[in-house]
């Protein structure tokens, strides 16, 4: 008898009348919602005004979107255009297949197009935004909790995932790689926060550090990984990929950090502006109160008591002259 075991959804989808609401789609929708509010806060702490990362993910979320599922149908295309396939499916990205190296590829992209449309540099803007994306993989990955996916080797340990069968996966008791994803993903958020703080990283570096950390631990948990993959030299081919992509990411941290060390001063020059707008705003009110207050009234009462000196001096210079006449 089984003590504990994770649970399966019985469905992926609720049905409100005409209006399907799909689990996989709520949690990449929460996701998005959690990397824009996150990157946000980051974006001001760095010097950068409210809105803007919410303006450049108008940009990368659909390029995200269009790159992650492209990279899935691409690497798995015998699910959509082999034999006895319907090639429709491809388009149906509710049913789960969201590969992160697309998305993030093409993400980059997106968030390119909308920095330039902004005049901000890339690498500071996925700086900011690094530890959300983690905490939105993080969440994103339950989505395949709701399709009943991705699942690990079996096991009985007492938190395996229960599986019901169906016509393409076996009932049963497996690894709950989501769960694992899951949690190595805020772990990822967690240190990409503390080294940002702890190493005032820039131009480009937290970003490069989420990408390798993300990799380390996406390679072992791939490798438990049993649904159909193509494999290179005995290994999944998402393996490969995360090896590669973590030699690259931590290439670029350790050539970045010598030839632009240190953290971008200025991440939006727009801020900038406003900040010396409203510095010369508040410069200009404090002006204002210096002439219609106190100092200005001194001011007039000086000018008053000179033109009496003067006055005084005129008239004791006349009387003077008339006494020299008279006595002339």
């Amino acid at each position: 008898m089984d003590l504990a075991y994770i649970p399966s959804p019985s469905t992926g989808v609720i049905n409100l009348g005409p209006i399907p609401l799909r689990g996989y789609a709520f949690c990449i929708i929460i996701g998005v919602f959690v990397a824009v509010w996150y990157g946000n806060k980051r974006w001001i702490a760095r010097g950068g005004t409210a809105g803007t990362v919410a303006d450049i993910a108008v940009w990368a979320v659909p390029f995200g979107l269009v790159g992650g599922r492209l990279y899935h149908v691409i690497t798995d295309y015998q699910l959509y255009f082999s034999e006895g396939e319907n090639w429709v499916d491809a388009f149906k990205i509710w049913e789960g297949g969201l590969g992160i190296w697309g998305a993030i590829a093409l993400g980059a992209v997106g968030a390119w197009i909308g920095c330039r449309r902004r005049g901000i540099p890339l690498p500071a803007y996925a700086d900011a935004i690094a530890p959300g994306i983690a905490l939105a993989q993080a969440i994103g990955r339950w989505g395949n909790w709701f399709n009943q996916e991705l699942y690990g080797r079996e096991t009985d340990l007492p938190w395996a995932l229960k599986i019901t069968e169906s016509a393409n996966r076996e009932a049963g008791y497996y690894h709950p790689t989501f769960l694992y994803e899951s949690l190595w993903c805020v772990g990822v958020a967690v240190l990409v926060v503390w080294a940002d703080r702890r190493f005032k990283l820039g131009h480009g570096r937290a970003f490069a550090l989420y990408v390798a950390a993300y990799c380390a631990g996406r390679a072992w948990i791939e490798y438990m990984r049993v649904d159909e993959a193509h494999h290179i030299l005995g290994l999944r081919l998402n393996v490969w990929t995360a090896i590669i992509v973590f030699v690259l990411a931590v290439t670029y941290i350790v050539i970045s950090a010598r030839i632009r060390p240190g953290r971008e001063e200025i991440v939006e020059p727009q801020a900038e502006k406003a900040d010396k707008a409203e510095v010369a705003e508040k410069a200009d009110e404090a002006d204002d109160v210096v002439v219609d207050g106190e100092p200005e009234d001194a001011a007039a009462d000086a000018d008053a008591d000179a033109d009496t000196d003067t006055d005084t001096d005129v008239d004791h210079g006349a009387d003077n002259g008339a006494g020299s006449a008279a006595k002339g």
